[in-house]
């Protein structure tokens, strides 16, 4: 990977201040160039556009988020559906632990996602890791069907708003700037309530 320039880091820098005070919208690329100290034509030798420098900020630690949230779920998965019930809470926890982590890791950039991206590709981040989480737990459920609990039945919808609830009670640990070891212990207890809500629902 190629280290960044003087420049970059400091477009970078200064780019991280605007977008965490304005919002990516309400954020003038001429501002952060000027503030920077340079030109436009040399943030053009380095990004695109405002957008391309907002993703900089925010891409490496998102794309991480997702792709450990997909080998999780993965790992779930292939185990069997005596395995998947009784490993329910565990799986899930093992997540958490990692991601309170990689947040805390790289806080600016999950603050900027949550509170800043209006008008990027990021400003539905969170949706896109619903759908994944709708998909994956209706599947699940399907598997309980199919092992002869076939009264079972919880609305696609439903999954969804749980789905959703989970993660954006999650985030609000950097929507409201929670300290590393408060929101630890939030996030505990989050999780606790949701695998005891998912168990009692399920029948489990």
């Amino acid at each position: 990977m190629q280290s960044l320039t003087e420049t970059q880091k400091k477009l970078l820098e200064v780019g991280k201040r605007e977008f965490l005070e304005k919002g990516f919208k309400n954020a003038s690329l001429r501002d952060i160039v000027k503030k920077a100290g340079f030109t436009l034509g040399a943030f053009y030798g380095y990004y695109t556009n405002k957008e391309a420098l907002f993703c900089a900020l925010v891409e490496k630690p998102a794309q991480e988020l997702l792709n450990y949230y997909f080998s999780i779920l993965q790992k779930f998965k292939e185990l069997s559906i005596v395995e998947q019930i009784n490993h329910l809470g565990d799986a899930s926890q093992e997540g958490m632990d990692w991601t309170i982590e990689h947040i805390y890791d790289n806080f600016d950039a999950f603050k900027l996602i949550l509170c800043c991206s209006s008008g990027t590709e990021y400003e539905n981040y969170i949706d896109k890791i619903v759908e994944i989480e709708t998909a994956s737990t209706y599947s699940f459920i399907d598997m309980i069907k199919s092992t002869g609990d076939s009264y079972l039945h919880i609305d696609e919808d439903l999954v969804h708003i749980l789905s959703n609830a989970m993660f954006s009670g999650l985030f609000e640990i950097v929507v409201h700037d929670m300290p590393k070891v408060r929101a630890t212990q939030y996030v505990y207890t989050l999780h606790e309530f949701f695998v005891a809500g998912w168990q009692k629902i399920l029948r489990l």
